[in-house]
């Protein structure tokens, strides 16, 4: 490791991923060096055993530097990570987004550093909203809009690392997006924990619908809006009209559906059951013919059964899934369905080879449905864009980056389409 370098190891969620980017400018513009962070995920206790795995090879690897953990797992249990030998300093999820942490850990203030600074994310009341660029690229962007979650699924520990829902304002949002479109994006996606819950804690209780038309009015020159990940059951009336009415909304959501059984939607305390999921899906493409879906589904949750699993199965066809992110259940301590009973372990393996099998199989039928359609691509790199729908294309010659292109798509290559 060069003497100065930052090292920054990311686990988990999409807004984790965002995140450590914007710690990345964070910690440069303070002056901090000779790091390395490790941001992780709380998810399932395998996830936190893969962070400490992570953190030990890390610290062999770099033995004279800071080794800082954030994120969820830190959050969740800081003692945990402040006991090993490896770790430096512990920080909460407040604590890592703030400039003034990472001032404090600049090099003329080491050994001053608290070694664990994690405080009580229940009490946080408020969220910034944080410019994360596209990851080395200037064609996306992402903007957090929301943290926290006011739900308690049993399966999920995430609210304990999260906190409860916090919004940051419309004006505040829009005035960020503006900077960006300035600045040259052509995309941006709004991200946060639970993106539906947005505004409920803000005057008037505006709903995300409302901050979505509001972008659009107010960033006329902003191209193409995305939405990370929205839970279904929640979305609003204005939601819907942008999804009708405004083409430079993407034709792609991802849904937080988790299962598609009713009885296993109920012990996962999940607002929706199975056929709200159905009904979403068709209202929204009748509005939006080329509207694209992915989904979060667990497999094997407690007390699942075949006949269970299979309800899951169907969903993915009768919700026509494209984009599936499959979970083996494993049990997470200190959530009600680490209690219950637990499905066996390679039954919850096969499931999930089958939701990935089926989920392929999914992803092949939409490729195929695009060869001879023109599409509007967003240049992620010389050779490789994203249509509206989020599906990958890839080019033999160099497009100009960061652009958007209208080309029609020839082919498909290694699961990519090619154009």
């Amino acid at each position: 490791m060069d003497r100065k370098a930052l090292i920054f190891s990311n686990h988990g969620c999409r807004l984790n991923a965002y995140e450590t980017e914007a710690m990345k400018e964070l910690a440069a513009t303070s002056g901090v060096e000779s790091a390395v962070i490790v941001n992780t995920c709380a998810v399932t206790s395998e996830a936190v055993r893969k962070a400490r795995q992570d953190i030990r090879k890390l610290r062999r690897d770099n033995p004279h530097a800071k080794l800082i953990v954030t994120g969820c797992a830190a959050q969740t249990e800081p003692a945990t990570f402040a006991q090993m030998d490896e770790v430096d300093v512990v920080l909460g999820n407040t604590e890592k987004m703030d400039p003034a942490t990472w001032r404090g850990m600049a090099p003329d203030l080491i050994g001053q550093t608290e070694p664990v600074q994690v405080d009580d994310i229940m009490s946080v009341t408020e969220t910034a909203g944080h410019l994360i660029d596209g990851f080395g690229t200037r064609s996306r962007a992402y903007v957090q809009v929301q943290n926290g979650c006011d739900h308690r699924c049993t399966f999920c520990i995430i609210p304990y690392g999260r906190g409860n829902s916090r919004s940051v304002p419309a004006g505040v949002v829009v005035d960020q997006i503006k900077r960006l479109v300035d600045t040259g994006y052509n995309e941006v996606v709004l991200t946060g924990v639970d993106l539906t819950s947005w505004g409920a804690d803000l005057p008037g209780a505006p709903k995300l619908g409302d901050l979505v038309m509001r972008i659009l009015k107010l960033a006329p020159d902003l191209n193409r809006l995305r939405i990370s990940s929205i839970d279904s059951i929640e979305v609003d009336e204005n939601l819907m009209l942008a999804i009708a009415t405004e083409p430079r909304l993407m034709p792609h959501l991802h849904l937080s559906l988790q299962h598609g059984d009713d009885m296993i939607l109920k012990r996962m305390k999940r607002r929706h059951l199975r056929d709200d999921a159905i009904q979403f899906c068709e209202d929204a493409r009748k509005l939006r013919p080329d509207m694209t879906y992915g989904a979060d589904i667990i497999a094997g949750f407690p007390t699942e059964t075949d006949a269970m699993f299979d309800n899951s199965l169907a969903l993915v066809r009768d919700c026509d899934l494209t984009w599936l992110h499959v979970f083996p259940y494993s049990p997470r301590p200190g959530t009600p369905a680490a209690r219950m009973p637990q499905v066996n372990g390679k039954s919850i393996k096969t499931r999930a080879a089958q939701l990935r099998q089926i989920g392929q199989s999914q992803v092949t039928a939409h490729l195929e449905k695009q060869i001879g359609q023109t599409h509007n691509i967003l240049m992620e790199s010389p050779h490789m864009g994203r249509t509206e729908q989020f599906t990958e294309v890839r080019f033999a010659k160099d497009q100009p980056l960061s652009q958007i292109v209208r080309k029609t798509i020839t082919g498909i290559a290694d699961h990519q389409l090619t154009a």
